[in-house]
């Protein structure tokens, strides 16, 4: 069962009022056809209104909607063939977060080999405490840099796909290098060879997003958000308490467009009318496309060409123009 929040009740109740007519139309024979156009318009219309207009805790809110689309459902849609690899030869495997060989299909000939990986949330709650609601610790960022350099062994291009509200910070994770681990996977992603593609799909917290987030590319989808703080914790710090992150999520600007706006990503990818949880099928779709397309243009750079411009991109944010 679809979940509704709070600013789609709207849409709710126009969509409980179709299903009502079209089970209506099932028992009776009564041809209702008119009556359900009508209401798929004014669905239709109603959606983009909401969506046309949403603040930026709302995009915040719909970034973390139950029913949106995690890495292993783009995994699944995207891929031909899967091949998940584990562990990071130190410490234990890291369910949080996931990474392997995956075939990208082509229409036109043959599939694009690509190393994915990304962290990934959980459904219920038995899911979401065995990958620990996203949070990957200090040997789920090793294991995303193996595989990186494993990529890189066999000239295969690199997708990360960014989903969580950051980096675990238990004391154990603290440990065993957290800091350091996240540090490690900067500098070693800006000097990988091959192709590097990263896509915040959610969530894009602090450093546990960053720590996947070093590529040729960086985009975001239409309703994410990518901050070095929630607009939660921002709020508790400057207010003592959560009920300011409206006003925090104002002040932080974490939306794609405002990334987009300052210069901090290349991209934005547009969702489906009603968002990406109400679309999977039609959102892998599109991310596929823009995966490859965006590998077509950065396979006719160098390597050398591809680290140069890299360097350059992330060494110019935040200079301050006088």
């Amino acid at each position: 069962m679809r979940t509704y929040l709070d600013f789609e009740k709207p849409i709710a109740e126009l969509e409980a009022r179709l299903e009502e007519t079209r089970k209506l139309a099932d028992r009776t024979g009564v041809d209702v056809s008119e009556a359900v156009n009508v209401l798929e318009q004014s669905i239709d219309r109603l959606q983009y209104e909401i969506f046309q207009n949403l603040t930026r805790w709302q995009r915040v809110q719909l970034s973390r909607h139950p029913d949106r689309p995690y890495t292993l459902d783009y995994i699944e849609r995207m891929c031909d063939q899967f091949i998940e690899l584990h562990g990071d030869r130190t410490v234990r495997d890291d369910p949080a977060m996931i990474g392997g060989f995956g075939e990208i299909s082509r229409g036109d000939g043959p599939g694009q080999t690509v190393m994915i990986i990304g962290q990934q949330k959980g459904r219920n709650t038995k899911q979401r405490q065995h990958r620990n609601f996203g949070m990957a610790n200090p040997e789920g960022y090793r294991k995303a840099l193996r595989l990186m350099q494993l990529a890189e062994k066999f000239n295969k291009p690199i997708v990360t796909l960014i989903d969580t509200p950051g980096a675990f910070p238990g004391l154990e994770a603290e440990e065993r290098g957290q800091g350091e681990a996240i540090a490690r996977n900067l500098r070693e992603m800006m000097m990988l060879k091959v192709p590097v593609i990263c896509i915040v799909i959610g969530e894009g917290a602090s450093g546990g997003a960053l720590g996947i987030a070093i590529g040729d590319r960086v985009l975001m989808l239409e309703n994410t958000w990518y901050s070095v703080i929630s607009p939660e914790s921002c709020s508790s710090i400057l207010w003592r308490s959560w009920n300011y992150k409206e006003q925090a999520a104002e002040a932080l600007k974490p939306t794609a467009r405002d990334m987009k706006q300052a210069g901090l990503i290349d991209g934005i990818i547009e969702e489906p009318l009603g968002g990406a949880h109400t679309h999977h099928e039609d959102m892998a779709d599109i991310l596929k496309n823009v995966i490859l397309s965006n590998l077509d243009e950065l396979n006719a750079l160098s390597p050398q060409e591809r680290i140069s411009q890299r360097i350059d991109k992330f060494c110019s944010m935040g200079v301050v123009m006088e």
